[in-house]
């Protein structure tokens, strides 16, 4: 079976976030306010062949953890669905 693995990897919320914040300092400078509290990650999707859909979520972990995040400073989360 197919599914697709839609991925959120962002950076852990006790780590500084220079991107969001150079977002959010100009959205400021821009004159564009009311929004605060910027963060920027990561989307990821892709397919998965499996047997089954906890096979699938099984390799989509393995994925995260040793390949696509960086443990210490990232968390991620997914959705799973079938193709």
């Amino acid at each position: 079976m197919k599914y697709i693995a839609q991925i959120d990897i962002m950076p852990l919320k006790e780590l500084l976030d220079p991107q969001g914040k150079t977002v959010e300092h100009n959205l400021h400078n821009l004159e564009i306010n009311g929004i605060s509290n910027v963060r920027i990650g990561k989307h990821i999707e892709l397919v998965v062949e499996a047997e089954n859909h906890q096979a699938a979520e099984e390799m989509v972990e393995k994925t995260c953890k040793k390949l696509l995040a960086n443990m210490i400073m990232e968390s991620y989360q997914f959705e799973l669905a079938e193709v």
